[in-house]
């Protein structure tokens, strides 16, 4: 198997690749220097010359503010390049993973939502993500999607090294604490993408760690395994103007992934302790 990775020097496109060298699968991981999403020719030049088995789609504009902002510029990244790399995938036969958010949906209701339900993207970015996911659909049929929130990693900056940060210097932090989801650590999901292609359960994945919490119970739970003392306060987001609206419910239903027999992605809360463990605090 012959894996290409774009995004290679984001969070989780760092985690596949670094997943991918230590099984020892062949591989190459790309970013902005290697070619430019935006650029048809570049990319499919690029991925038709390496000629892999696999594309695993990791890079996209995720700066969810800005987007509201760089319309065109999202676009032509989340949408446009997505096609530019599906079409490459079509036309070596490879299978394609496009990794896509929870932001697809409206965040209403407190129920997890399910791969079956209808998206109705809150914002500009997932309404990208979204365009990009019926691009891969429609185009392929060796695909996974795999929508996934709350990303953290060693490699890049996230809300767990930004708390840390915090912790050092505020005795007190405001945290929301009305919006809802899953934590996930991207080693945890390196790992259940490598084991998703190299099958053939194609379709439409949710894919976080276990467990729920709100953004105030997940700084809590940082503090708590960095041991550190602050007080953490909880607000509405009504007290946190945003560009972009942000969902109220980011609870991804993992039904799919676990009756396809993949494996579960472990505890939030002990991802978040092996992450902050391995961090100098």
């Amino acid at each position: 198997m012959k894996v290409l990775v774009t995004g290679a020097d984001g969070q989780l496109g760092y985690d596949v690749v670094k997943e991918l060298k230590e099984l020892n699968i062949e591989h190459i991981g790309v970013d902005k220097e290697d070619f430019d999403l935006t650029n048809e020719n570049e990319t499919k030049e690029f991925i038709l010359g390496y000629n892999p088995d696999v594309i695993v789609h990791c890079a996209a504009y995720t700066d969810v503010d800005q987007a509201e902002i760089e319309k065109e510029l999202c676009y032509q990244v989340n949408v446009e390049g997505t096609r530019y790399v599906a079409e490459a995938a079509k036309e070596l036969d490879a299978k394609m993973l496009y990794i896509s958010t929870d932001y697809v949906f409206d965040g209403e209701g407190e129920e997890p939502f399910e791969v079956t339900d209808q998206p109705d993207p809150i914002n500009y970015y997932g309404e990208t993500k979204y365009q990009g996911e019926q691009i891969v659909k429609k185009l392929l049929d060796k695909y996974f999607i795999v929508r996934t929130s709350w990303v953290f990693g060693d490699h890049g900056d996230n809300f767990v090294k930004t708390m840390l940060k915090l912790g050092k210097k505020r005795e007190e932090i405001s945290v929301v604490a009305d919006q809802y989801g899953s934590p996930t650590y991207t080693e945890d999901l390196a790992k259940l993408i490598i084991e998703m292609i190299r099958t053939d359960k194609y379709g439409i994945y949710h894919a976080t760690n276990d467990g729920f919490c709100s953004w105030y119970e997940f700084a809590k739970e940082i503090f708590k395994a960095a041991d550190i003392d602050v007080n953490v306060k909880p607000v509405s987001s009504n007290e946190f103007v945003t560009k972009a609206e942000r969902p109220k419910n980011s609870r991804l239903s993992k039904k799919r992934l676990y009756d396809n027999s993949f494996k579960p992605l472990r505890n939030h809360k002990k991802s978040i302790k092996k992450f902050v463990y391995c961090k100098e605090i």
